[in-house]
């Protein structure tokens, strides 16, 4: 064993790593993407890592290791639980033979998402064990016991992290390679009785996955993630204590320590839930305050078992108002709420406040081919009733102004369904559908069958930029390259859509305005549904040569490049307009905008 400072995420793909897993697999989004990626930089050979194409895809493929006897992991963030559900509900009831943890990181705030969910719900829903992890060496250590407890009884268990276990740092500590169980799989075994889920088989193992988690309720009570901390001080005999899990657990510790040592419990595996722990807990306490993010899972949970074993205790929490109910907790807010509950003073500020951070809100990166491509779109359809569906990912940031170009935005591949819902009811309505080349077969192209086949009349938009780029270039089918290094045949956006019977495919790069505009043009005014691929590397990826300069003798302080496209290297200095040449990437793109020619420079694009 040794000492390594890592972050959260890091810990649980060492952890599993030091676990044995085989397969590792999943589809990236924040905040669970790294874990993915650190498995991939420190595997062994044996270990098979891969991007999927989306979640569901990912968790049959796990499931699949795991029927085989290995231990699989798979990996996402709340919303793409969302998106996997299907096949682990399944899971659920038909079990497996090896391990199979699946990592969900939600995300308090939300910080990168469009909601805020809580898996814990999920997992109690499914019926399956979770693990609630405090911090980096807990998430360590978690993983590791939750694929020796899926083996044990042969179901997935979850672990589920938050955005600050997931990316928080911490020193732990970690087996040495010496130490790593070496799990070598079985291999599939032909059983109808057992692999082949039919409705008797649902409910013969129903039954049995109800027995086996009131059995897990008595594991977990037994467990060391579960454990009650007695008072201290003057508050040792205190008949007023907390509950309390996941990385809301340190921050309740911390506030502990200056509020005042109140008895605690601290639940690590919230469901099948440590019942006779609980009840042990609450025999001796008047109050207990819920401190957890983000619903009042924990809460319910002691009013139940109060209830059960007739105990008088005041539960307090989300419900009664002590705590908010939505978003982070954070170590101020639970030490104020604390502090307030106990009946003692604010926490007296021993510095001045700090002032107030600048507001730096969310904007499409300089020279980014998306910024072109919705620009030219909107200059296509000047003057025309039109909406434009956008989607989830940086394009999503489209939606700023002065761009102003996304009307919709709901989940990942939904604005297509939206803009066939609004061509049906106004055939009047140019309806635009906007998405990335790694959401395109992620989620995208169901609704482009679904259009062809029922006659929708929309355009897409294909917006390609070569990666993944919102969760950090990860790669794609799109991508020519897999994420064990491989060199592979490119999946073609192009023979994908013509293969599905789209007859009008254009493919342009949108930098080149004239050309980009005259295409949205001609390809928007064709019936049914058409495609127009944007094709651009990420400025991350591949940032254009050279910059562009700004003549101030010509520039007539006219302002249509910032007013325009909003470009964070264009800003206004006195009458003039000037170029950042620290973020400017030379795309050209207010070069071809500038009516006097005054901005020269950068790439041509003729």
């Amino acid at each position: 064993m040794h000492q390594e400072f890592l972050m959260g995420n890091e810990a649980i793909a060492r952890g599993a790593i030091a676990a044995g897993v085989n397969l590792v697999c999943g589809y990236p989004g924040t905040p669970s993407t790294e874990v993915l990626e650190t498995v991939a930089k420190n595997r062994p050979e044996d270990t098979y890592v891969e991007w999927s194409v989306n979640e569901k895809t990912a968790m049959e493929i796990a499931g699949g290791a795991a029927y085989a006897g290995a231990r699989a992991m798979v990996t996402m963030k709340q919303m793409g639980l969302n998106v996997a559900s299907d096949p682990l509900m399944c899971l659920s009831y038909i079990g497996v033979k090896g391990g199979l943890v699946v990592l969900v990181a939600d995300d308090p705030g939300p910080i990168s998402s469009q909601t805020e969910q809580d898996t814990r719900h999920f997992a109690s829903f499914a019926k399956l064990p979770v693990f609630d992890p405090s911090g980096a060496q807990e998430a360590y250590d978690m993983v590791q016991e939750a694929f020796e407890l899926s083996e044990k009884y042969g179901t997935p268990v979850i672990l589920r992290p938050t955005t600050r276990v997931s990316h928080g740092y911490a020193s732990i500590t970690v087996k040495d390679p010496e130490e790593y169980v070496k799990n070598v799989p079985e291999g599939f075994v032909r059983d109808t009785g057992r692999w082949v889920i039919f409705p008797r088989l649902s409910y013969q193992n129903h039954i049995k996955i109800e027995k086996r988690n009131r059995e897990l309720s008595d594991v977990f009570s037994d467990s060391p993630r579960n454990y009650i901390l007695p008072g201290e001080g003057e508050l040792a005999g205190s008949r007023k204590g907390i509950a309390t899990g996941g990385f809301s657990a340190s921050y309740a510790l911390e506030a502990r320590r200056k509020a005042g040592a109140v008895p605690m419990l601290k639940i690590g595996n919230p469901f099948p839930f440590p019942e006779k722990k609980a009840a042990e807990f609450l025999r001796g306490m008047d109050e207990v305050l819920c401190i957890e993010e983000l619903d009042p899972v924990i809460e319910r949970e002691l009013i139940y078992v109060c209830g059960k074993y007739g105990l008088k205790t005041r539960i307090l929490g989300k419900m009664t108002g002590h705590m908010p109910t939505a978003g982070e907790n954070t170590r101020d807010s639970v030490t104020a709420a604390l502090r307030a509950w106990l009946g003692l003073p604010a926490e007296e500020q021993t510095a001045a406040a700090p002032p107030p951070l600048p507001v730096r809100p969310p904007v499409l990166c300089a020279g980014c081919p998306h910024r072109a491509s919705f620009y030219a779109v909107k200059q296509a359809m000047k003057g025309k009733k039109t909406i434009f569906c956008g989607d989830i990912g940086c394009y999503t940031l489209g939606n700023a102004q002065p761009l102003d170009m996304v009307d919709t935005c709901l989940c990942m591949g939904a604005g297509l369904g939206i803009a066939q819902a609004i061509d049906h009811l106004e055939p009047d309505t140019s309806c635009f559908a906007f998405v990335g080349d790694s959401t395109f077969f992620a989620s995208a192209i169901p609704g482009v069958v679904n259009a062809v086949y029922n006659q929708a009349s929309f355009t897409l938009v294909v917006l390609d930029n070569s990666t993944t780029a919102m969760t950090g270039h990860q790669p794609h089918p799109g991508t020519g390259r897999t994420m064990m290094g491989q060199i592979v045949d490119r999946v073609s956006i192009e023979k994908v859509l013509e293969g599905i019977g789209v007859e009008t495919v254009e493919t342009v790069d949108p930098l080149d305005h004239a050309k980009a505009v005259e295409t949205v043009k001609r390809t928007a005014e064709k019936p049914g549904v058409k495609a127009i691929i944007f094709c651009s590397p990420c400025v991350v990826l591949a940032k254009p040569q050279g910059r562009v300069t700004i003549d101030a003798e010509k520039c007539i302080g006219c302002r249509k490049c910032i007013r325009e496209i909003g470009c964070p290297a264009l800003s206004f200095d006195g009458k003039k307009a000037a170029v950042d040449p620290a973020q400017c990437t030379g795309c050209s793109l207010c070069s071809q905008l500038c009516p006097v020619k005054a901005i020269s420079g950068g790439e041509a694009h003729a």
